[in-house]
């Protein structure tokens, strides 16, 4: 009896050991899953990032050229008014300076009115 109880028990511990063995391969295995689960989706997460800085540039881009155009159109006209104005003052230059020049020396004293 004691050689089969020694059998029993030395069954008993192989499968514990194999038991033993299974399990260890089994969290070898979900860790290894976990990192590979991990690292897809890091991947995953650049390529959204990727597109998503993609869209966005272009979409940029595309409202941008509108703005630079509204800019130039702006500036264009800023410039036809300051042309304008400055032409307004050389026609009427002389006469300014002349008006100015006669209320200088020509001085014609009024008295005051109460």
């Amino acid at each position: 009896m004691s050689a089969q109880n020694s059998k029993g028990i030395q069954t008993l511990l192989d499968a514990e050991k194999e038991a033993s063995k299974i399990v260890q391969k089994a969290r070898e295995f979900r860790t290894k899953r976990v990192r590979e689960a991990r690292d897809e989706a890091k991947k995953e997460i650049e390529a959204y990032r990727a597109q998503k800085e993609a869209e966005f540039k272009k979409f940029e881009s595309e409202h941008t050229q509108g703005n630079k155009q509204a800019e130039e159109e702006a500036d264009k006209e800023a410039e036809a008014k300051i042309r304008e104005i400055k032409e307004a003052g050389k026609k009427s230059q002389d006469k300014v300076v002349q008006d100015l020049l006669t209320a200088v020396f020509e001085v014609n004293p009024e008295p005051a009115s109460d």
